[in-house]
């Protein structure tokens, strides 16, 4: 009985290690490894989820054919492709982004993302594009001074940088110029409030200048800067403390500058009014 029992367990030992080696050399194992389709099925490569706010043209916006695109996503793009990274583009809504980054959801911020005030909030990339915060009216307003804003309606993007510009009291800041506001309002996005500035709701939007510059190139005729809040710059944010990341995404821009590709993306969105003149890396 013995003998009997020993030769069962030798056999089934046997062929445990047998079924053992043929699941190796069958190479079973790869379907457990998660499908990346932006990097080539890669399990291993690194993902950048870009958080951008979806109705913010040109830096990111959808098309004409449903897709996400603009200046910015496709300076991602380029990025990635060249550190050989996946890219997931990741609509946010804007005013969910600071818990988005720390929770781990999207890993940057790209999207004509002012840089100045928010140092102590994010590790930035350095920065890559001049931008201005302005203020927009409609031509026939009969204003062309900041002064004539005195008793009227401004309207901004919620948790904006023209919004932190109008209700600071420190150096650079405007918040005696909103004093004399009839109101400051935000909104969700710009495209809704160029509509209200166009259909008299509100009678100025401040905004960034890239943003003024693209509503003006589709618009000519309808809109005027009335001046310039405050000078700055544009970079990519990430979570406080990832410099190794931001190093990375700043050494390839560095690289898409040097070998023309920064300059034909300015030229393809140059109608929509981004200029190479305002690159600053």
């Amino acid at each position: 009985m013995k003998k009997n029992l020993k030769a069962f367990v030798a056999a089934a030992a046997t062929l445990a290690l047998s079924a053992a080696l043929l699941a190796g050399c069958s190479g079973g194992g790869d379907a457990e490894k998660p499908a990346n389709s932006d990097n080539g099925g890669a399990a291993d490569a690194f993902t950048l989820t870009v958080g951008f706010d979806q109705g913010y043209p040109p830096y990111g916006y959808v098309g004409d054919d449903g897709e996400f695109t603009g200046f910015d996503l496709e300076l991602a793009k380029a990025v990635c492709e060249k550190n050989g990274w996946g890219l997931k583009l990741e609509p946010i809504d804007w005013d969910a982004k600071d818990a988005l980054i720390a929770s781990g959801s999207i890993n940057c911020i790209w999207n004509g993302f002012t840089m100045e005030n928010r140092e102590d909030d994010y590790t930035f990339s350095d920065p890559y594009m001049y931008n201005e915060q302005v203020v927009i009216v409609k031509k026939d307003a009969g204003m062309s001074a900041l002064e004539d804003l005195s008793g009227k309606i401004v309207l901004t993007q919620v948790d904006s940088a023209a919004l932190h510009v109008l209700e600071s009291s420190e150096e650079g800041g405007q918040a005696e110029l909103a004093a004399t506001f009839k109101e400051l309002q935000t909104i969700g996005d710009y495209n809704n409030a160029f509509m209200q500035l166009e259909s008299g709701i509100v009678d100025a939007v401040a905004c960034d200048l890239s943003i003024a510059a693209y509503q003006m190139a589709a618009k000519p005729d309808a809109y005027v800067k009335l001046g310039v809040l405050a000078p700055e710059n544009y970079a990519v944010g990430f979570k406080k403390g990832d410099t190794d990341l931001a190093k990375q995404v700043t050494d390839a821009l560095k690289a898409l500058d040097e070998d023309g590709t920064v300059k034909q993306l300015c030229e393809k969105y140059n109608e929509q009014g981004i200029t190479y003149d305002n690159w600053v890396l």
